[in-house]
């Protein structure tokens, strides 16, 4: 049986490998050992900062609607449960949106629920 070298394989593995780090700072876009170990925390903050990410739009949003209400009078908490109590279904996420910027809209919302 014919001996078979991995040298061929080796290769391509390490340059996808150094493909995934491109821009990498110093030993990790260029050596393999230090690349893998790169990607491999790279994939993991990834995965982690999605989910991260989530969290921070909504305290954004809640911040964002916060301060409009405060101009109003008026407390978050105390604005959401009346917007759910007369079953006015709009998200956070819409809510800051039109805060933002259609304050004159926002204002016709507040002054509806008040």
């Amino acid at each position: 049986m014919s001996r078979v070298k991995g040298g061929v394989t080796a290769n391509k593995r390490r340059k996808y490998i150094l493909a995934e780090t491109k821009g990498y700072r110093f030993g990790r876009s260029k050596k393999k050992r230090e690349a893998k170990e790169a990607i491999y925390h790279a994939q993991l903050h990834a995965f982690d900062h999605r989910k991260d990410k989530k969290v921070d739009f909504r305290q954004l949003w809640i911040s964002r609607l916060n301060a409009a209400l405060k101009a109003h009078g008026l407390r978050y908490n105390a604005f959401i449960k009346t917007l759910a109590d007369k079953k006015i279904a709009l998200n956070r996420k819409m809510l800051s949106t039109i805060a933002k910027d259609r304050p004159e809209a926002f204002e016709r919302l507040v002054k509806k629920i008040g």
